[in-house]
């Protein structure tokens, strides 16, 4: 069984950065697909960002630029780096996975973190 536990949440003036990460237990983690959510209050959860096993990423729109999305294998964890943050970024975020594809959907993911909230202040 695949635990994900996301750290790194917090509050942030606007402008300012955080940087989240996602740790797992799963020794093969090489391999999976991990990926970034984000929920804010009465809001669907949308896609962040995602990374692959061979190191390829995607960012939706509204980060690319400011996100950073990268892993370390050795420590099986993500992280999101996340600077220029802006209100509109605050949101809990959560860490996914998917051991099947070589992408992470909202839809597909098997494996969810808890969730760490993230606020950004105006």
């Amino acid at each position: 069984q695949v635990q994900l536990v996301e750290s790194g949440g917090g509050l942030v003036q606007a402008g300012g950065s955080l940087r989240l990460s996602c740790a797992t237990s799963k020794l093969t983690f090489s391999a999976y697909a991990m990926g970034w959510f984000r929920q804010a209050p009465g809001k669907e959860r949308q896609f962040v960002a995602d990374i692959s096993g061979s190191g390829r990423t995607r960012y939706t729109d509204s980060v690319k630029g400011r996100f950073t999305i990268s892993r370390d294998n050795a420590r099986n964890t993500i992280y999101l780096q996340m600077n220029s943050l802006k209100p509109e970024d605050t949101a809990v975020y959560y860490c996914a996975a998917d051991t099947r594809r070589d992408y992470v959907s909202v839809f597909t993911a098997n494996y969810w973190g808890q969730g760490t909230q993230v606020t950004v202040s105006s």
